[in-house]
This record gives structure tokens, C-alpha cells and sequence, in this order.
């Protein structure tokens, strides 16, 4: 007889969280793209007007986070990340709603997000109401010369 999966439990991070984001954004983004934020990077972006952190834990242990902002009518999902080890149990799910759900309670109608084509988060993503808006060309640049574009996703959050 199997275990029951551990619940997924959020809260809201700060600046004392990014070690453990930083360790995640790590292990999760594709180093062949350069993806990944510094921690300094991070630490600039928390200090703006609007931005707020939620990280994912599971049995006590860090396993997601998601990075937002808000100004005005509009947000905008910052980065989203899944520790490799915890990917398809819900985490990315359960990070992408709470961002929704802030978003509307911050005033937001709509939320954008942009990814990298080929990125399998674009599943999630379409799942969760997003569609393409945009595109830039070749915009991700790889260490072995591949380009991919850049997808612009939003999602109507009325």
C-alpha cells in the first residue's frame, strides 16, 4: 500500500526565502538558455512596488515558487519554477492559481506571462486559460547556438 501524496502547502515569501528560490530556479530552469535570475536579480525585483513571492512546500521541504507583480489593471507572472523532483504533482498547478487568485485581488483583469517555445510549462499554462498574444523571434539565444522565440501569454482574470 502506497502513501497519500503530501499535501502541497503555499505561502507567501520574502528577501529570507531566495536561498532556497535561488536553489530551485537552479535546478529547474535550462542552463542552455540562461533562464535562471541571480539572486541579486531577485533581491532588485522584491524590492519593487507590487511584486510578491509564493513559495510551495511539501512535507516541509521547498519544492516551487512563483514571482509576480501587479501594477494598475495588469500583472504580469515574473517566473514560475518546479524543484525537478516534485514535477507532476500539482505544484506548478497550485503556484499558477494562487498567482491568478492574487492577481484579481490586487485589482488585475489581465495576466501576462512570456515563455520559451518548447518550454513544457506551456501545457500548464494553456490548461490554466492562457493563450498567445505575441511572439519574439529567436529571442532566447542557447550556448550551443540554438534560438527559440518567446512566447507572450495572457489570460483574462474577470
Amino acid at each position: 500500500m502506497s502513501a497519500a501524496p503530501q499535501p502541497i502547502e503555499l505561502r507567501e515569501g520574502g528577501v529570507h526565502d531566495l536561498i532556497p528560490v535561488n536553489r530551485i530556479m537552479q535546478s529547474a530552469f535550462d542552463p542552455e538558455f540562461g533562464e535562471a535570475w541571480t539572486q541579486s536579480q531577485c533581491v532588485g525585483m522584491m524590492a519593487l512596488s507590487g511584486v510578491w513571492l509564493v513559495v510551495a512546500s511539501i512535507g516541509g521541504r521547498d519544492v516551487g515558487f512563483a514571482m509576480a507583480r501587479a501594477m494598475l489593471d495588469e500583472a504580469e507572472l515574473l517566473l514560475l519554477a518546479t524543484s525537478p523532483g516534485a514535477r507532476g504533482l500539482g505544484v506548478g498547478g497550485a503556484l499558477l492559481r494562487a498567482v491568478i487568485a492574487e492577481s484579481r485581488n490586487r485589482g488585475a483583469t489581465k495576466l501576462h506571462l512570456e515563455v520559451r517555445a518548447g518550454n513544457e510549462a506551456i501545457r500548464l499554462y494553456h490548461r490554466e486559460g492562457f493563450e498567445k498574444i505575441g511572439e519574439r523571434r529567436g529571442y532566447y539565444r542557447g550556448t550551443s547556438g540554438l534560438a527559440l522565440d518567446a512566447l507572450t501569454l495572457a489570460r483574462p482574470l474577470a
